[in-house]
């Protein structure tokens, strides 16, 4: 588990994981609002406020922890961290339909974020402190139209945002310390995007479009990617081949660090650099086989990716920063299988992957080596080796059930074969950690069409599954422990 639940890049090394607590209340509300057949208005309202209780090991002789020190980093035993995050938004869209070919949508949008990551005093080696502010507001606006035999969507998306972070970082085992730093900077993404489905026989589809993105903050960045696909529906078994090729870009994050973040930094054999935006290749194939109401579905997809994004923290403090590798290779093969509805209750489904996700050095961006050290002893030689959270076999096995008196249940056996062990020893021999599986329920009735009440457990046995123990990116990561929440629902207007 991450020690950090936030998007800014702080983080706590953790040993194994026994203490986790999260408190929030929030609420959430959707209006919808019909004043004609051609007009509809739909509002959506949330606002968050959660504390998360950082985990640590109470254990100051636990393998986790003593792997940490023998590593230079901090054990975790001695940490009493917390984090308070709000999080609000509001989302209008105008539907217009002009007629029954040609419909608008326009969709403004706001979204507020803080992040409050909050050490005690008495956090050994180093205590952080950090404040993060987002204000983002924008759109989003398509056409979709009908002519012919192309389904046409155009349209345009983009959002402003202005970021301040505050960091303050103080060592307390006598190291140099370095003064807090403040930044703030406004950025932004602009994008137009075209793509067309033709259905030139009704056993041949053709798919084509492309998006341009325009991204400006401390750099500039713009990117054309195309994207195209075709699907072949074989006649009379009505199998179903398709195949994609498409380019993504993503944007990066808008600040990396300045000020006395740069100087503890290179006192620390680091550099800062900027960050650019990561580019994917990506191509697919598969085929949809249905069988007496059953679908089955192969498929394969591929994805190469320049400036990876990833992250990692400065020698041994809390302090984890955005950084870029410089190419990723992704590789997956997918099966599913979707029955139809059995015994007149529910649908069983079942998907399996087998999936390699790798990465090569050097780090093209974000926290670096010094520009006349190109290699760091902290990062691997180049070559693509397996990241992190690398698992090779995945495998979820559930059932959707619908009940008497407007109920239902659900469930979901999740199985994972282990992720990549970044430091093998004699608990975790060989290249991967042990397999793990865990159980999912929900459950949930619904009142005269307007009201609905739901529990969901999450990670019911409460197994604790070793997802990251590569101490040089991060520490010891754990999964969630057991979640169990209810959720009440009113729907204003039916």
């Amino acid at each position: 588990m991450n020690g950090n639940r936030s998007n800014y890049g702080l983080q706590t090394p953790i040993g194994q994981v026994f203490h986790d607590a999260q408190n929030g209340y929030g609420g959430f509300a959707s209006f919808i609002y019909n004043p004609s057949a051609e007009n509809q208005f739909r509002l959506v309202t949330s606002l968050r406020q959660d504390y998360y209780q950082i985990p640590y090991d109470p254990d100051p002789n636990s393998i986790g922890n003593q792997q940490l020190v023998a590593a230079g980093a901090a054990p975790s035993y001695g940490l009493r961290d917390g984090e308070h995050e709000t999080d609000g938004y509001v989302a209008f869209s105008w539907i217009h339909t002009f007629n029954p070919n040609m419909l608008l949508t326009v969709s403004p949008f706001y979204h507020y974020t803080k992040a409050s990551y909050q050490a005690s005093p008495d956090d050994y080696p180093v205590a952080t402190n950090v404040d993060q502010t987002s204000n983002y507001g924008g759109l989003q606006a398509s056409l979709n139209a009908n002519v012919w035999k192309n389904d046409i969507q155009a349209g345009v998306y983009g959002f402003a945002q202005h970021q301040s972070n505050y960091f303050n970082n103080q060592f307390t085992d006598g190291s140099q310390n370095f003064p807090p730093s403040s930044a703030s900077i406004t950025g932004g993404l602009e994008e137009i995007f075209v793509s067309d489905k033709f259905k030139v026989t009704p056993w041949l589809t053709l798919i084509a479009g492309f998006r341009q993105s325009h991204f400006t903050a401390d750099i500039v960045e713009n990117e054309v990617d195309p994207r195209f696909g075709i699907a072949v529906k074989v006649p009379r078994v009505n199998w179903v081949f398709h195949a994609f090729y498409g380019h993504f870009y993503q944007p990066p994050p808008l600040l990396t660090a300045t000020g006395p973040l740069a100087g503890f930094a290179s006192s620390q054999g680091f550099a800062f650099a900027p960050l650019h935006g990561e580019r994917d290749e990506e191509y697919q194939f598969g085929v949809t086989i249905p069988v007496r109401g059953w679908a089955l579905d192969a498929d394969h997809f591929q994805t190469t990716a320049q400036n990876w994004l990833d992250h990692n923290n400065i020698g041994g403090s809390n302090l984890f920063w955005p950084i870029t590798w410089d190419a990723a290779l992704i590789q997956t093969w997918e099966l599913t299988l979707r029955s139809p509805r059995l015994w007149r209750r529910g649908q069983f489904h079942l998907a399996y992957a087998n999936q390699i996700a790798q990465a090569t050095s050097p780090i093209t961006g974000g926290l670096i080596c010094p520009p006349a050290t190109p290699t760091c002893s902290q990062y691997p030689p180049p070559g693509y080796g397996p990241v992190d959270h690398d698992q090779r076999n995945t495998l979820n096995l559930g059932f959707n059930a619908t009940l008497p008196w407007q109920s239902y249940a659900s469930t979901n056996v999740y199985y994972g074969s282990g992720f990549h062990n970044g430091f093998p020893n004699a608990q975790y021999p060989g290249n991967y950690l042990p397999g793990h599986t865990t159980f999912d329920l929900s459950m949930g009735k619904s009142f005269a069409e307007k009201y609905s009440v739901s529990v969901t457990a999450l990670n019911v046995g409460n197994r604790r599954v070793l997802l990251d123990n590569s101490v040089t990116f991060g520490g010891f990561h754990w999964n969630e422990p057991r979640e169990i929440y209810a959720e009440f629902r009113y729907r204003f207007h039916y």
